[in-house]
C-alpha cells in the first residue's frame, strides 16, 4: 500500500520490520526488494530477491519479474556510470589540451603591467575620504601622501 502511494521510505521501513519479524518469509523479502527498487537501491533489491528465492526457489514471479528486472536495471546503471566516467575523462583531456601557452615576458604583457602600475600609483597618490559627522553633514576630504589629514574626533562617530 505504501509503495502504491509512492511513500518509499515508509515502505522500506515496513518491509524491513516484516523481515525482522519473520526472516523466513519469502514474500516479506520480495516486498523489501521491491521497496528498495523504488528507492533506487538496485544492489540491495537484488540481494533481497535472492534471499526470497533462497527461501522459496520455485517462485516464478520473483525469477521472471523482480530479479530479471533488477538485473537489467543494474546493468543499465553500470553502463551509464561507465559512459559518464568516459565522458568526464574526455572532457578533462580536452580541457587540458585547450589551455594555450602564454608568453608572460612578451612586450605586450610588460607594457600592460607597466600601465596598470602607473594607474595604481596615480590613484594611491591622492586618496578621497568621505566623512559623515554626527550631525549628518557630509564632508569629502582629499589626502595627499605627504600630508594626511585626520578629522577632528568630535565631528564623527567611531565605528568598528
Amino acid at each position: 500500500v505504501l509503495m502504491s502511494l509512492h511513500e518509499m521510505f515508509p515502505a522500506v521501513h515496513a518491509a524491513e520490520m516484516a523481515v525482522q519479524r519473520n526472516p523466513r518469509s519469502w514474500d516479506a523479502w520480495q516486498t523489501l526488494g521491491r521497496a528498495q527498487l523504488g528507492l533506487g537501491e538496485i544492489a540491495l533489491a537484488i540481494r533481497s530477491f535472492q534471499v526470497s528465492l533462497h527461501i522459496f526457489p520455485m517462485n516464478p514471479e520473483v525469477w521472471k519479474e523482480d530479479l530479471s528486472w533488477a538485473r537489467k536495471l543494474h546493468e543499465q546503471q553500470k553502463a551509464t556510470k561507465t559512459e559518464v566516467v568516459q565522458a568526464l575523462a574526455k572532457e578533462k583531456d580536452l580541457a587540458q589540451e585547450s589551455i594555450p601557452d602564454y608568453d608572460f615576458e612578451s612586450d605586450e604583457i610588460v607594457a600592460v603591467c607597466a600601465a596598470i602600475a602607473e594607474k595604481e600609483k596615480a590613484l594611491s597618490a591622492a586618496k578621497t575620504v568621505v566623512i559623515v559627522s554626527a550631525s549628518g553633514t557630509v564632508e569629502t576630504v582629499t589626502e595627499k601622501e605627504n600630508c594626511p589629514t585626520t578629522p577632528d574626533e568630535t565631528l564623527f562617530i567611531r565605528a568598528r
